[in-house]
């Protein structure tokens, strides 16, 4: 039992490992963004619903962030723990964190519940619900079927990761596609036969993150390094205070994005009203689901540059425990190349194609004025990926090393400091395209800082002699 488990961390090649442990991750947080994404291309596509269903979607997108939020908390900072721990072959620490995490996600989940469910019609307001009667009608239809789900969704997202940690990120990924198919098979039934509109969109998305959470609790009951007891489901408070520190980065990335909604859709709600074209009742609605279609690219691909970075997780915490700097150095140099191709490739995409993947959206079924203003969008809203992709993987770089406070603090000057003071700012110098351009503005500027930070972190891993 003095065996250190997961030694081929520790030996095989960095560019192989990450591939390993990257594609399944990346591939799992795409399938999880899909789940909102799939809804909303339905929801588009369907006559009755259009534009109206589309910003309701918007105006509870950010609701279900903050169930991710907490869920990655969790499951983010005990596989950082994990890894780590196994790394220094403490497997009392690695097993007690896992089941101190699934309490601690069950307690969450029912907590957020009961709030949404009695402060629904609050909640949708402070998220911009109000921009037309229609929005807001189908937005608490949504919302409410949403929330039943939010104890399964949470313990499915929570999980993944953990398996993860445990050398299972197949298995992870096979989880989370499960539930992804499932939407996707029951969404068109439920929204096109059955009629049954937000309802349908949401229950089909619910009965996918069952599925996950099933598989994800059949997996803790078979895990491979970690082997976990009675004794590991309690909350132990000092294991606690180690692990999620190591997810706070996670969740202020994710919970910041919610921040950030609420205030460019609570703009979008005031400037908007000022525009002569979105002023009118009719169209009120057009802005917000825009932007909400804007940022569910963005999302996507966002969720590769988390899952290139959260891959790495458990190579660079296993080998930083083994005392391995040199491979966690070329580790983050591959993974910083990698992460500014991906958001270059996304740039080319947007810039030159935005009116394809606008009619992905059910652009024929609206206005010119729909289409005119997503096109404008695309290309202003996320003009600087490039830089976003490559400082959201700084972040969680320094997440994997252990350095809990450095990455707080960056990711809360990107996404509160920067994010919401210039989506807050910028719309009163330049009405609704201020929205738009508060997230090129913040990226720029956060990459100012993470390049030094960048360079700093590259001098502190230097090469065992």
């Amino acid at each position: 039992m003095n065996q250190k488990s997961n030694t081929f961390l520790e030996t095989e090649p960095i560019g192989a490992l990450m591939r390993r442990y990257a594609v399944p991750c990346i591939i799992s947080l795409l399938v999880a963004a899909l789940y909102n994404i799939v809804d909303q291309i339905f929801i588009a596509n369907a006559s009755y619903l259009g534009s109206y269903g589309n910003a309701a979607n918007t105006v509870v997108f950010p609701l279900t962030v903050v169930a991710l939020a907490i869920a990655v908390m969790i499951g983010d900072g005990c596989c950082a723990f994990v890894s780590i721990s196994l790394g220094a072959n403490q497997r009392e620490n690695a097993h007690k964190s896992i089941g101190s995490s699934v309490i601690l996600c069950v307690i969450a989940s029912l907590l957020l519940t009961a709030v949404y469910l009695i402060f629904q019609e609050q909640i949708l307001t402070m998220f911009g619900g109000r921009v037309n009667q229609e929005t807001f009608f189908h937005s608490k239809e949504y919302f409410f079927w949403i929330t039943v789900g939010i104890p399964f969704y949470m313990f499915g997202q929570a999980m993944n990761p953990v398996i993860r940690s445990d050398g299972s990120p197949k298995f992870a990924m096979v989880s989370t596609l499960a539930g992804a198919f499932t939407n996707i098979i029951l969404d068109p039934i439920f929204i096109f036969i059955f009629k049954w509109g937000m309802m349908g969109a949401a229950v089909a998305t619910v009965l996918g993150q069952v599925l996950t959470a099933v598989l994800s609790i059949w997996y803790l009951c078979n895990m491979k390094a970690v082997k976990l007891e009675k004794s590991s489901f309690r909350i132990h408070g000092s294991l606690a205070k180690k692990y999620l520190p190591l997810g706070i980065c996670s969740f202020l990335s994710q919970i910041s994005l919610v921040a950030a909604m609420a205030a460019i859709n609570n703009m979008i709600q005031k400037y908007g009203a000022m525009d002569p074209i979105f002023g009118q009742v009719q169209y009120a609605q057009i802005p917000m689901a825009v932007v909400g279609i804007v940022m569910k690219f963005f999302q996507i691909v966002i969720s590769i540059a988390v899952g290139m970075a959260a891959g790495c997780i458990p190579i660079v915490g296993y080998n930083i425990g083994a005392k391995r700097n040199d491979r966690a150095k070329s580790l983050f140099i591959l993974l910083l190349i990698s992460e500014a191709v991906v958001g270059f490739v996304a740039t080319i995409i947007v810039e030159f194609f935005p009116g394809q993947l606008i009619a992905i959206f059910g652009a024929a079924n609206e206005s010119s004025y729909y289409t005119d203003f997503a096109i404008k969008s695309f290309r202003i809203y996320l003009c600087m990926m490039t830089l976003a992709t490559v400082n959201k993987a700084t972040f969680i770089y320094l997440q994997s090393l252990g350095k809990a406070f450095l990455s707080t603090m960056l990711s809360m000057v990107r996404e509160v400091v920067f994010g919401v003071g210039f989506a807050l700012i910028l719309p009163g110098i330049f009405q609704l395209d201020g929205v738009l351009y508060s997230m090129p503005v913040s990226d720029v500027l956060t990459f100012l800082i993470s390049a030094a930070v960048i360079v700093y972190t590259l001098k502190t891993l230097k090469t065992d002699s």
